[in-house]
């Protein structure tokens, strides 16, 4: 039998205040969001412009791969929670994340136009397709478990739990912050294998990170019942057959995304099946008041699926917005005619794990002055690194997309001070007032964007400020959303469907990107060999899809602001 875990971590473990295993989750999370989102910040512009992919094409597979990447957590956490354990289940998802983004970095020959038909390199292709389902089991098994470990850290009434996921959290958007400024610049900049390479160099990190990490951990992560994995069935045991069924999931995804409408269809009978199955359950086996919390967290479920409908156009279609239609550089400065070639965050985000092991490795000597002065060191790096890459590297449309994470980076202090400072004087909004402020906001910063795309109409490229202005609304509108997330599902769920209602909230975020992308298309252009596209056209197709993105959005807060008062009555009494 495992030895069982302590119920809180004792003092002399802590540092800065919190679990030192926080810190180990904090950039195991940090490098793998690195990974992922320096990944899809290049994702659709390698489609379209290595492979030669229609528009159309391009979306489907993006909505596919986004689809499958946000449901497959749903199985990855229950194959932790019956037998694998989170450690295991992390060290699995993280092995095939790194196979999944080196093989990102294979290229092969680039797709041409021979005699007016695309040529492609059919191996290079096959390789691209099995890189992503890699990444997309991968995913599965890391992203439900490592959050899952960072709860166990604590005792459940243990004051630090919130500023501790606070600070998880926050490697999540760093991670987020730096990869688009190192892998999309590098893709786009210097060739699309080194910015899919650098997001594989950035899993080896963070899973190097967690193995050294384990002491931290407490015993935490650990399976529940070991006994169960080494049952033998047949001639493998039970461990090694949920090994072997993640390489078969990962073959049958690497068909399945070759066929991208087996995905959508998929997610579409999804969607139908657990509305009937929702309708059944209310009617056969709910009380009123179960009944009436309920139908109150689909509304819930059913905003978060709205808002995500929106933000996927991030990695969507204003990707290609701005590639095709504004100008990229945010500032232009060469100072002395300096032009750097790479991004200084490279070297920063390089020395962190080191600077990391060092202040964790003094604290356990006792040498607190040590520790701090190499966390101070750290987070200045970053930031130095975060001002130089911001302001004199030349940006391009796939690094622009951290303006998101950059966002929320700024924005995350003020409303973890505005909703305590509004709850003191009673006018904390509710949480269905939450979600309407924060669809309105998703649906405002379509507005720079329409803007933008009328000036562009005229055939001149649109400043790139009016981007930077469409994040900044977008992220208010998350922060607005953020607190309500799967809070509201633990809150107001039927205490015996609990675990199934977590999974409608991921199945709903994983169908927001195949309804995104099927907006997306609204954009597609079809541009001839050699032509330039036609800025008139393409301006009146964006626009188009901004306009129908701000009514969905200021439309549908509307509509939760008129039925916040009956949402709030049927949640009876949760906050």
């Amino acid at each position: 039998m495992a030895a069982a875990p302590s119920p809180a971590l004792r003092g002399t473990d802590d540092f800065l205040g919190h679990p030192k295993g926080v810190f180990v989750c904090f950039f195991t999370e940090m490098w793998e969001r690195f990974s992922f989102y320096g990944m899809k910040a290049l994702l659709l512009l390698y489609i379209l412009k290595y492979h030669l992919f229609g528009d159309d094409a391009g979306f489907d597979l993006l909505g596919a791969y986004g689809g499958l990447v946000y449901a497959m957590p749903v199985l990855g956490g229950l194959l932790a929670d019956r037998y694998l354990g989170m450690r295991k289940a992390v060290v699995l998802g993280g092995v095939l994340l790194v196979l999944g983004h080196l093989g990102m970095a294979f290229e092969g020959e680039q797709a041409r136009i021979v005699d007016g038909t695309v040529v492609r390199d059919e191996t290079a292709l096959q390789v691209f397709y099995l890189s992503l389902a890699l990444i997309i089991m991968g995913v599965g098994f890391l992203k439900p478990n490592i959050s899952t470990i960072v709860g166990k850290l604590y005792a459940p009434e243990d004051p630090r739990r919130d500023s501790g996921f606070t600070l998880f959290y926050a490697g999540i958007n760093v991670g987020a912050l730096f990869a688009s400024l190192v892998c999309a610049f590098l893709g786009e900049t210097y060739g699309w294998k080194y910015g899919f390479g650098a997001a594989g160099i950035g899993m080896v990190a963070g899973l190097i990170v967690f193995l050294w990490g384990q002491k931290y951990l407490g015993g935490h992560a650990e399976p529940n019942d070991p006994a169960k994995l080494t049952e033998k069935l047949g001639p493998l045991s039970r461990e090694w057959w949920i090994y072997a069924g993640s390489v078969g999931g990962a073959l049958v995804v690497w068909q399945l995304i070759q066929r991208t409408w087996t995905v959508h269809g998929a997610m579409h009978l999804i969607a139908a099946a657990l509305v009937i199955w929702f309708v059944w359950f209310l009617i056969r086996h709910c009380s009123r008041v179960e009944r009436e919390q309920m139908l109150a967290l689909v509304l819930l479920i059913f905003g978060v699926l709205i808002f995500f409908t929106l933000y996927e156009q991030t990695y969507g279609s204003w990707v290609t917005f701005t590639d095709r239609m504004l100008t990229k550089d945010l500032f232009g400065l060469t100072p002395g005619g300096y032009t750097p070639g790479v991004p200084w965050a490279m070297f920063a985000l390089g020395a962190s794990p080191l600077l990391m092991v060092l202040a964790l490795r003094a604290s356990d000597r006792g040498r607190t002055g040590t520790a701090r002065a190499a966390a101070v060191a750290m987070v200045v790096a970053l930031a130095v690194a975060l001002v130089h890459d911001v302001v004199l590297v030349p940006q391009t449309a796939g690094s622009l997309t951290f303006l998101g994470a950059f966002f929320i980076v700024v924005l995350a202090p003020v409303f973890s001070w505005l909703w305590p400072w509004l709850d003191r004087r009673g006018l904390n909004p509710s949480k269905p007032t939450k979600m309407a402020i924060g669809l309105v906001f998703a649906g405002l910063a379509f507005v720079p964007l329409l803007l933008a795309a009328q000036a562009a109409g005229n055939g001149v490229l649109a400043s790139v400020w009016w981007l930077v202005l469409a994040y900044f609304l977008l992220e208010i509108g998350e922060m607005c959303l953020s607190p309500i997330g799967l809070s509201a599902v633990t809150q107001l769920s039927v205490a015996r469907v609990v675990g199934l209602m977590m999974g409608a909230f991921w199945l709903a975020t994983a169908y927001s990107e195949v309804l995104a992308a099927q907006f997306g298309k609204l954009t597609a252009l079809e541009v001839a060999e050699g032509e330039a596209i036609d800025m008139a056209v393409a301006a009146a197709k964006y626009g188009e899809l901004f306009q129908i993105m701000l009514w969905i959005g200021v439309g549908s807060g509307v509509a939760y602001f008129v039925l916040a008062p009956l949402v709030r009555r049927w949640m009876h009494g949760v906050r």
